[in-house]
């Protein structure tokens, strides 16, 4: 019974794994919720990791540090007893890793250590890997930063190490050394996150990727507007091979082969021009996704837009559409094509403009399992709330709950109330605010009382952690006959 008490709170905990103010909460109840939460928080523990708190979690790592590595590093002149703490962790937390983050490690060693000097930092590094490089570890995602200079395969146990990894992310100009390793070693990556640099891409990715049994989701992300376009019609080219399987594709650039075109079983898809890479958009208005889930898109015309919901077979869930101008017709055309072609439509992001208020009734009637709407309020001055709330009231589905208003003026108090005062009887709504007034905010905190909005939220806010807290990230604890006094729990 014992046994199946821990594998009960072991499922509730993981089910609210993403919630670490709750689950550093239930830390100190007991012994047991301890050690069944620790494992958890430190899957990842670099999701948690920001510039202010790299040091707490530079301690934390370099406690793991044997006594004979430790005397081997003074003997070397290297000592960090004026910069960190040598206290023994209560527990293996490197052990816990599932995730390795070489990119965060390297910004927390060029963080604390700035004034060591070059090769001083690079013995340390090498330490560090190697507390993380054993046979006692097992990643299943993998960030490779762009220096990293490391012969993974020569290290004792890296082969079980790495070799089950689902998550890659690493620079295209990756080292010659690294990537064979890592070729030979890891078959079973089904995400791959590539960075495409301007120049010095290595080809040998091509075959890091023909040799992965079953690729799932492909990243293609670029800071640059120009690419190496040989490079890009190979790389491309390769991924045909597993045009079947992949079901998430992401790119920030206008791809110079027509791959696309190749992934018939496409779920979700995710544009992002952010630099201006889309020079037409004809490869999107000539594609046809029968199975597209999800659609996000930055920076990308309507019109290419509007084409690839029409092509799809009515399995939309999800369409997030930001960071585009939107004219009266086509901002009309979009919302009619959504509503004629997306019965499931469940999450919607959009500009919504007065004019075309009423095609949104249209919307939702024909898409019933609505649960959330974003709507982003083009009209600075002349935008009629009223008309929007009272539609919202009339003709939102059942399940309708969510609603993010990003606009320039905030709907008057008057309107705002009226709002909350129709909605009476329905769930209770999740409200997200771009700008949120102390009148406003008295508003909303009033009508929470009555149960009528449940949450209210703006983009400034942290909604679940004080950014202040830093006890969540070094903390005594007292549990039991447990000696918590390990000064570098990190969480």
């Amino acid at each position: 019974m014992l046994k199946l008490n821990r594998d009960i709170l072991f499922l509730i905990f993981e089910e609210i794994k993403d919630d670490k103010k709750d689950l550093y909460s239930f830390l100190t109840v007991n012994k047991t919720w301890c050690e069944i939460i620790i494992p958890i928080l430190w899957k990842d523990p670099w999701k948690y990791s920001k510039w202010e708190k790299d040091r707490i979690l530079f301690n934390v790592i370099i406690s793991h540090l044997s006594e004979e590595s430790k005397n081997d590093l003074k003997i070397q002149g290297i000592d960090f007893t004026s910069i960190s703490s040598y206290q023994k962790p209560l527990f293996n937390y490197i052990s816990f890793c599932r995730s390795l983050n070489l990119n965060a490690i390297d910004r927390i060693i060029n963080t604390i250590i700035y004034n060591f000097s070059k090769s001083n930092i690079t013995i340390i590094k090498n330490e560090i890997y190697n507390l993380f490089f054993n046979e006692n570890t097992r990643f299943t995602h993998l960030y490779i930063s762009q220096q990293f200079d490391y012969q993974i395969q020569n290290i004792p146990g890296s082969k079980r190490c790495i070799s089950e990894i689902k998550f890659l992310s690493c620079n295209t100009s990756i080292k010659d050394h690294v990537l064979d390793g890592l070729t030979r070693m890891c078959k079973s990556i089904k995400e791959l996150e590539l960075f495409i640099d301007l120049e010095n891409n290595n080809y040998g990715i091509v075959k890091l990727i023909e040799s992965q049994k079953k690729l799932l989701n492909i990243h293609f992300l670029t800071n640059y507007s120009k690419s190496d376009e040989t490079f890009c019609k190979i790389l491309e080219n390769s991924l045909i091979k597993h045009s079947n399987t992949l079901q998430y594709f992401k790119i920030a650039k206008q791809p110079t082969t027509n791959i696309l075109s190749f992934f018939m079983n496409l779920k979700i898809l995710e544009l992002d021009d952010d630099c201006g890479n889309f020079k037409n958009t004809l490869w999107l208005e000539n594609l046809s996704l029968p199975y597209l889930q999800i659609l996000r898109a930055s920076r990308v015309p309507i019109k290419a837009l509007s084409t690839i919901i029409e092509n799809t077979s009515g399995y939309l869930i999800e369409i997030k559409i930001d960071f585009i101008s939107h004219d009266e017709i086509s901002n009309k055309k979009l919302i009619q094509v959504i509503h004629q072609n997306c019965p499931k439509l469940e999450y919607l992001k959009l500009v919504f403009r007065s004019c075309n208020i009423p095609e949104l009734e249209n919307l939702l009637i024909n898409c019933q399992n609505l649960i959330e709407l974003s709507f982003i309020i083009s009209d600075l001055y002349t935008f009629n709330w009223d008309n929007l709330f009272k539609i919202l009231t009339k003709s939102s589905p059942n399940r309708l709950f969510m609603f993010e208003f990003d606009f320039y003026e905030a709907p008057k108090l008057k309107t705002l109330k009226s709002f909350f005062d129709n909605w009476k009887g329905r769930n209770p709504m999740l409200l997200k605010l771009s700008r949120i007034n102390n009148e406003l905010s008295d508003l909303i905190e009033k009508y929470k009382s009555k149960g009528i909005v449940k949450q209210q939220y703006s983009n400034d806010s942290n909604d679940s952690l004080d950014k202040n807290d830093t006890s969540i990230l070094n903390y005594n604890l007292p549990i039991e006959n447990y000696d918590f006094t390990d000064s570098i729990f990190f969480v």
